[in-house]
């Protein structure tokens, strides 16, 4: 990989419900980070994957983990909706 990054699939979680939230995902980064609680999503225009939230005193939700770069956010989301379609 050109960006030095290498993505793996940690866990995979599928929920049986009718909800959008449709599976969580834990994923590895070059086998020493952990990234638990993406959230893959049935939305209006397909499954998108959320990255994990918290809630906030003031009840509103906030990202606690930020990708800076959209090619590495399109990477892991490709990596993510690939693992949930074949499992």
């Amino acid at each position: 990989m050109s960006n030095g990054l290498n993505f793996k699939i940690g866990r995979m979680y599928k929920l049986e419900t009718d909800g959008p939230v449709k599976a969580f995902a834990d994923i590895l980064v070059n086998d020493e980070l952990l990234i638990k609680g993406l959230r893959i999503i049935e939305g209006k225009k397909g499954l998108f994957v959320s990255m994990p939230k918290d809630q906030g005193k003031d009840k509103r939700w906030y990202d606690t983990v930020s990708l800076v770069s959209k090619e590495i956010q399109q990477e892991i989301s490709s990596i993510v909706l690939e693992a949930y379609k074949n499992e």
